[in-house]
């Protein structure tokens, strides 16, 4: 039998205050939701291994994911410049049931790779469980996931709904 090849990958959470990237965090990693809201200040940083399986479905590489929950960006400066070097990759989250959260997430997504240009992305809507399904807001984020050649999911850090898929397709990516 093969041993086991473990790789540890920075990944950075990514968007606007408030749209769930601590929530999605802690739901990943400890399986629990919280309906409060505290404001993330500077990074906390989690940690999660994911065992991907090869194509013949089994156990390949091991992924220890160093997550590094962010707090808003208002201005991309050179601290942060600094605590994204060297990321593998990002996970760019926005509310859906705030749509102005969108709009940020080209600009994080273009700096984030000017700082990383090999890094990988996945796109999160999250919050599904508070909207209904709005086609034209989900082909909006389709468009900029395509730009970017990457998967788009839509999450309930609440639910649990697409979590654990979002960072397993990121850790694949990896």
């Amino acid at each position: 039998m093969k041993d086991v090849v473990t790789l540890s990958k920075k990944v950075c959470m990514l968007g606007a205050f408030g749209v769930g990237k601590s929530s999605l965090v802690r739901k990943y990693v400890y399986n629990i939701f919280k309906e409060d809201y505290l404001t993330t200040i500077g990074v906390q940083i989690y940690q999660k291994s994911v065992t991907l399986k090869n194509k013949a479905n089994q156990v390949g590489k091991s992924i220890n994911m160093i997550l590094w929950d962010m707090a808003h960006i208002e201005k991309f400066d050179k601290t942060i410049k600094t605590q994204i070097l060297g990321a593998s990759g990002a996970v760019l989250v926005f509310d859906l049931s705030r749509m102005q959260t969108f709009n940020e997430l080209e600009e994080h997504a273009k700096r984030f790779l000017e700082v990383n240009p090999n890094s990988k992305l996945v796109f999160a809507a999250n919050k599904i469980d508070l909207v209904d399904n709005n086609k034209l807001k989900m082909e909006q984020f389709l468009h900029l996931s395509e730009q970017y050649n990457t998967e788009c999911l839509v999450t309930s850090a609440k639910t649990g709904h697409n979590v654990e898929k979002m960072f397993s397709v990121l850790a694949s990516l990896l």
